[in-house]
């Protein structure tokens, strides 16, 4: 768990397709102890159609798959990668 008042873990963020687009970069470096706080960081520091865009995204925490999991409970650690996946059109 994060502990109160510590600093907060500095984590890549990488952007892919539609979500690169809408930030307008493809990674960027945020600070957030959790993944539901990254969303709060990129929101307020983006804005636009990318906060509605990704809570559509699949993610990847160090390569590893969030699955359904809470966002607020995924803690994120020191020079994690995090990588937003947009839905994908397939066929």
């Amino acid at each position: 768990m994060p502990v109160p008042g510590a600093p907060a873990a500095r984590v890549t963020v990488r952007y892919w397709a539609a979500a690169r687009d809408a930030a307008g970069v493809r990674e960027e470096t945020i600070e957030a102890d959790t993944l539901a706080a990254l969303f709060a960081a990129v929101a307020a520091r983006h804005g636009g159609n990318l906060p509605a865009l990704l809570r559509r995204c699949s993610y990847l925490v160090d390569e590893q798959p969030v699955g359904r999991r809470d966002p607020a409970g995924v803690i994120l650690r020191d020079g994690a990668v995090v990588e937003a996946l947009p839905p994908f059109a397939g066929g």
